[in-house]
Formats: C-alpha cells, sequence, structure tokens
C-alpha cells in the first residue's frame, strides 16, 4: 500500500472527527502549536490539512479568532463529492454489495481520453452490483487512474464505500467532479441483474471525478429510476 503523506493523514483524522462531534459547528479547532503537539506533526503539515477541510467547506478560517468548524449539513449541500453508497446511507439504507470484480488494464480509448491519460497507462477497472436492504438497486462501474495507487486492492466491504477507502486506505482526495444524468430503458442484461421487467427506466449517471492533479476517475452507474432519486439543490439567479 502507498505511503500516506502526513498532511493527508491529519486531514483524514480531523475530517472524522468533525462528523463524529468531536469538534462541533460553530466551535474552534486547537491552536496550531496544540494540534503539532496532539497529533506530533509539523506546523505545515497542520497548515496543509486545515487548508483540504478550509476548501471542502468544513472549516473556515478568521485572522484573529481561529478556525471555526462549520454546519456542514448546510455548507456542503451545493458542492460536496458524494457517492452512491453515502446518500443511501444517509437515507437510512442497509448497503451491501453483490458480485465485485476488479482488474488492471490498459485505458480503453474513451477513459484514456477522458482521463487524460498516454496511449497504455493501465487504469483499475470495476464493476459492481449494490443492494438497498437486500434489493439490487444499481450496477456500477469505475475506472481509477492506476498511476495514483499502484498497490491497490479491493475487498467488498470496502467496495461499498469507494470513496472512503480512497481516501482512507491511499490519501486520495477528490477536489470536483461533472456528472450528466439521463433516462435510459433497461436491457435484458441490466433486467436480469436488477430483476426488473425489460425496458423499466432507469437512471444513468456519468461522473469524471478530479484530484488536484487533475482526472482520477470516471464512473458509470444504472440506477433502479423508482428506487432512487436526485436532488438539485439551487441558489439564486447569478
Amino acid at each position: 500500500m502507498a505511503k500516506i503523506p502526513a498532511y493527508r493523514q491529519l486531514y483524514t483524522s480531523l475530517k472524522k472527527e468533525i462528523k463524529e462531534g468531536r469538534y462541533k459547528p460553530g466551535t474552534f479547532l486547537p491552536t496550531e502549536s496544540e494540534m503539532e503537539a496532539e497529533y506530533g506533526v509539523s506546523r505545515t503539515t497542520v497548515r496543509r490539512a486545515i487548508s483540504l477541510l478550509t476548501n471542502e467547506g468544513y472549516l473556515s478560517v478568521t485572522q484573529g479568532r481561529g478556525t471555526e468548524v462549520q454546519d456542514i449539513s448546510t455548507s456542503q449541500r451545493l458542492n460536496k463529492i458524494t457517492s452512491f453508497t453515502e446518500t443511501l446511507r444517509q437515507r437510512g439504507y442497509r448497503v451491501t454489495t453483490q458480485g465485485l470484480a476488479l482488474e488492471k488494464i490498459p485505458a480503453p480509448p474513451f477513459i484514456k481520453d477522458t482521463l487524460s491519460l498516454k496511449e497504455g497507462e493501465p487504469v483499475y477497472h470495476i464493476q459492481r452490483v449494490q443492494c438497498a436492504d437486500g434489493k439490487p438497486i444499481c450496477i456500477i462501474e469505475n475506472y481509477l487512474m492506476a498511476s495514483l495507487i499502484p498497490d491497490f486492492v479491493l475487498t467488498e466491504s470496502d467496495c461499498v464505500s469507494l470513496y472512503a477507502c480512497l481516501e482512507n486506505n491511499y490519501g486520495i482526495i477528490l477536489k470536483d467532479a461533472v456528472e450528466h444524468i439521463s433516462a435510459v430503458s433497461a436491457s435484458f442484461m441490466e433486467s436480469q441483474i436488477l430483476r426488473i421487467p425489460l425496458n423499466a427506466p432507469l437512471l444513468h449517471s456519468t461522473r469524471v471525478t478530479c484530484t488536484a492533479q487533475g482526472p482520477f476517475e470516471y464512473a458509470s452507474i444504472y440506477a433502479v429510476a423508482d428506487r432512487y432519486e436526485y436532488q438539485v439543490y439551487l441558489s439564486g439567479r447569478i
């Protein structure tokens, strides 16, 4: 497994502590010197981790006051990169993976162009079926840039939340994404896997997710339309 930089380890720890309520919205983080001592890291490491969390909306730094924890339930809703599984869990579903295939392959032409890869550059190709409360709800296919995670391995438990696995185990920080959503009819294969009638309505989403270094992931999801919905938040006209 690739060694995770110290600032990414601290970023992951702080993010987890904020989500679990150790640091509540409206309170302030310890000072930089206190965090250096508590976590055994340098001031540069502390500042880089705080910068990442500030960019994601978890923190707000004010000169003379300190680093304040933000209410992520409101500040994240317009810009948070959320996985399919995380959304289902937030709605109270028990999410499991039924079937998993992982292989390292040369990037197919479309993926090579989408992720700005060189000819023959490898990607990890992941295929899986996600279930909500025991019922198949979607077919997910991911292509991940192999150069950023050279020793990548994946189990069915990791696969339930791929983004959390990438973040916690490999230090991959997802910066932004572009997603397209369309309505399609289930093919014979999709109807068999998802246990729905042929030509039943599906939501098809494709996503290109980036780290600070550029495109990292291409994902394709076919979700049962009557078991899942997307919510879009709009703010103002400009």
